[in-house]
């Protein structure tokens, strides 16, 4: 699946661009989810009526539960995905964060991960902010304990530089999934812009028989 996100819709109040949506659906052949702006069930009805299969919440959830409630009872779990921005405080302790990262809810990431498995989200994305763009490896910390917390499948994102990174975040931290941007995209000692993603082969030695990225 691939997944876009707007990610300053929010902090710049803008709505998710439609136009822009229905191209990629026009020309992307594989699953699609959106995220960015998404703050009520007509934003959500439009974007999935483009083609998209997944739609993400994340400030919103945070301001809003009931509306995951919502959402949910309306399209179906399946469509909906709670997703979850995390960062470390100066005291070591792991909160989140809406806003593009920059508005700190105080808010214990496990306990709010419960919170959206309870109201009805489908899954959970879950992105360290520390990790994220370093290539360094996944936070498996932050992964396993909301991971063991929930019941419904955790996407880890955030940190990815190899493919052990990512058989890492499924077993030992326990995501049902992982996302991953600066691995496929930047390479090479200049970061030029290349595609360039894992092969079957690789996969299935990471992940067995049912690869999973």
């Amino acid at each position: 699946m691939s997944c876009f996100f707007n990610i300053t819709a929010t902090v710049e109040h803008r709505k998710p661009p439609v136009e822009l949506l229905a191209k990629i659906a026009e020309e992307c052949f594989m699953p699609l989810g959106y995220g960015g702006g998404v703050r009520n069930v007509e934003d959500i009805r439009l974007i999935l009526s483009l083609g998209f299969e997944k739609v993400s919440i994340n400030s919103y959830a945070v301001e809003n539960p009931s509306f995951i409630r919502a959402a949910a009872d309306l399209f179906g779990s399946q469509s909906i995905v709670v997703s979850i921005d995390v960062k470390k405080n100066p005291l070591g302790k792991y909160r989140v964060f809406t806003h593009s990262g920059r508005k700190n809810t105080g808010l214990d990431p496990v306990r709010f991960a419960m919170e959206m498995d309870t109201v009805g989200a489908g899954e959970l994305f879950l992105n360290s902010i520390d990790r994220d763009g370093t290539m360094q490896g996944y936070d498996i910390e932050l992964i396993r304990r909301v991971s063991d917390a929930v019941s419904i499948p955790v996407v880890a994102c955030g940190g990815a530089g190899s493919v052990n990174d990512l058989g890492d975040a499924v077993k030992r931290g326990g995501a049902s999934a992982v996302a991953a941007g600066s691995l496929f995209v930047f390479q090479g000692r200049h970061r030029a812009v290349l595609i360039n993603y894992p092969t079957p082969k690789e996969l299935q030695e990471t992940f067995g028989e049912e690869g999973v990225i």
